[in-house]
């Protein structure tokens, strides 16, 4: 279980052009990708995209807009005799079959009443590819009677599969092979596309590369892979790209996958084989190109795998294969071995560390419990009520919600509306924790710099007037600014918190950052205020307990004020495991430092705590700050006040 941390060297801090550019957006609500605004007040699709809902015009901020596959029921556009349709993101068009070609010379068109594919003049080329019609029209009934797969085990289904892509390669192989003179055959329509080469001068060019292409998927193999010595005569390769097949053999026939595993087919199932003898291993590596079904989140990784025959049928293994590249839109792979092909997207968790799991359980667990007592003795303990305390208050109540809210609700991913929410409730907090962090350090310099000062009221006017309107007021205006421009990265597959996409954790780690430099400074500052007010003090006074009480509380604000979440920085190279350990360890218990510091070592608490426990009667206090003035104002002093 990983919180939400500081990423490793991203202290960056949102450039100031990007958050203008946030807060003055027109009115319009943010729309989702592939859509667009409506007079300032809907959003809808844009052409060739349908919302989730159904709905034309929405104003739903995680409505997202999906492809609208017009080759297939209820739409099934109709391209006219002899063509077929071919679905592309956002659009489709339309392509003659094989054997036939538009009067234009165009490769495709889209309005079937203006064009009309006529035969070409070759008959003998007409009769090739008829028979290779005839083998997607076979593979085509196969796949729309659903009966043999939809009704089956998972096994039986895996066994139909396995038949059906063995059966498909050998029949686009023999069909390319019977005419020999055809060297390069193409045939697709919605549900397969196939492109085969024969190869019969024995690759009379070293080192020669093919490259066969369907449907946006592509192979490359050299010409030496494709000739078979033992075979006399030519040979050939086909290339087959199924449109729909991943939607039968998904991602559940993955190998090792379970039903917590989140993984995916991305691309579709693509097959390369080789004849008359199928020899499915290679001296050297054949590459595959993907285009993907939809583009790749930053947070998957995209898995190569292949369709493996096996006793239960068959499943997806990455046995053999290889990714070489990916990004948005298309992955790289490549493969020692000829089969059938996908990508499937994985998401790139960090392996929990279970030691690590343990210790932001147990340290977050006592957090919650110390935050409660905390909370619960700045409200009832009257000696020590004070614009101090106020601000410890507010801090404590902040930790206590987001550390629960943490532990009890980070994974529950399954509702995406819930999930948004719960992310948008971290994000408030944790940046209300840490502004409440800020404004804490603030009126600890302001006190420090005022210890010699008689009149206090002009530091305690002002933290009375500043710090509700900053405390809750800065972090809701931030989330409400992130949550109006980008909606939809408020939570994840992984987790309820916020989307690492798009520089979007930025409306979390920038302020943040800002916040541990300007308490890092405080710190600082405080140090060497007191450094110089010790050290005019007399001798005797120097070396009493009450310095030393003093020196542990100034170094216990280092914990308190957040500064040490800046040991997420340091998480890299060698000691990152190391730093992950400190980070963890001391950033959970931080409420305990809160009711150690100002709870525990405080004299005037642990008075009324004897109080409640024995019923005695109130003794005088003593504190540092007596000692520069019977006018000072000891308990506004908060850390600095000292037992005797």
């Amino acid at each position: 279980m990983q919180g939400p941390s500081l990423l490793p060297g991203l202290c960056f801090l949102l450039s100031l052009s990007e958050v203008m550019a946030q807060m003055t957006k027109a009115t319009c609500p943010q729309c989702p990708q592939h859509a667009f605004c409506v007079h300032g007040t809907y959003c809808t699709c844009d052409s060739g995209y349908a919302s989730d809902s159904g709905k034309k015009f929405f104003t739903f901020p995680l409505e997202t807009c999906n492809d609208i596959d017009e080759c297939k029921p209820p739409i099934s556009i109709y391209c006219g005799l002899n063509a077929a349709c071919q679905n592309v993101e956002g659009s489709f068009h339309c392509h003659c079959n094989p054997g036939y070609k538009l009067l234009s010379g165009d490769t495709q068109f889209e309005n079937s009443s203006e064009n009309t594919c006529q035969k070409t003049t070759s008959s003998k080329t007409t009769r090739d590819t008829e028979e290779l019609q005839r083998v997607v029209e076979k593979f085509e009934s196969l796949v729309t009677n659903d009966t043999p797969w939809a009704m089956g085990e998972k096994r039986d289904v895996a066994s139909w599969a396995t038949t059906l892509l063995q059966t498909v390669e050998s029949s686009v192989l023999e069909t390319a092979l019977k005419s020999p003179e055809q060297k390069n055959q193409k045939i697709h329509n919605s549900t397969v596309a196939i492109e085969t080469l024969v190869v019969t001068d024995n690759c009379s060019e070293e080192g020669k590369v093919f490259s066969l292409n369907t449907y946006m998927n592509s192979v490359d193999i050299r010409c030496n892979d494709i000739v078979q010595e033992n075979v006399k005569g030519p040979t050939a390769i086909a290339f087959i790209s199924y449109s729909s097949l991943g939607n039968i053999i998904n991602a559940t026939f993955f190998e090792g996958a379970n039903g917590k595993d989140r993984v995916y087919l991305n691309s579709q199932v693509v097959s390369a084989a080789i004849g008359p003898e199928r020899n499915t291993s290679l001296p050297k590596s054949v590459i595959l190109s993907f285009q993907h079904m939809k583009m790749k989140p930053s947070s998957e990784k995209a898995v190569c795998v292949y369709w493996k025959s096996t006793n239960e049928g068959g499943q997806w293994s990455s046995d053999g294969c290889f990714l070489i590249q990916a990004n948005k839109s298309h992955t790289i792979c490549n493969s020692t071995h000829l089969s059938s092909f996908a990508v499937l997207m994985a998401l790139t968790n960090q392996e929990e560390d279970p030691v690590l799991a343990v210790i932001t359980y147990v340290g977050l667990g006592l957090s919650l419990l110390c935050l409660l007592l905390a909370a619960l003795t700045f409200l009832l303990c009257k000696a020590i009520q004070n614009t101090s305390t106020s601000l410890h208050l507010q801090l404590s109540i902040c930790l206590f919600l987001a550390h629960l809210l943490f532990l009890t609700a980070i994974d529950q991913t399954k509702i995406k509306l819930l999930c948004a929410i719960i992310a948008g409730a971290l994000h408030y907090l944790y940046l209300a924790s840490f502004t409440w962090m800020l404004l804490d350090g603030l009126h600890l310099f302001l006190t420090a710099r005022n210890l010699t000062v008689v009149n206090y009221s002009s530091v305690t006017r002002f933290m009375k007037w500043l710090m509700f309107p900053v405390g809750y007021g800065v972090p809701a205006l931030i989330v409400a600014i992130t949550a109006a421009s980008r909606p939809s990265l408020y939570g994840t597959r992984v987790r309820c918190w916020l989307d690492l996409n798009q520089g979007f954790i930025w409306s979390f780690l920038g302020p943040v950052c800002v916040i541990i430099c300007v308490n890092l400074i405080f710190f600082i500052l405080i140090l060497w205020i007191l450094k110089r007010k010790l050290s005019s003090l007399n001798t005797e006074l120097s070396t009493i307990h009450n310095v030393r009480m003093l020196t542990l509380k100034a170094m216990a604000q280092l914990f308190i004020l957040g500064c040490t979440w800046c040991l997420g920085l340091l998480q890299v190279g060698p000691a990152a495991r190391v730093m992950a350990y400190l980070f963890t360890i001391i950033n959970s218990l931080q409420g305990v430092f809160i009711f150690l510091v100002y709870c525990l070592l405080s004299q005037q608490v642990r008075k009324w705590f004897r109080e409640i426990m024995i019923s005695k009667p109130e003794s005088e206090t003593y504190t540092l700050s007596t000692r520069f003035g019977a006018n000072s104002r000891p308990s506004e002093g908060g850390v600095f006040s000292q037992s005797n």
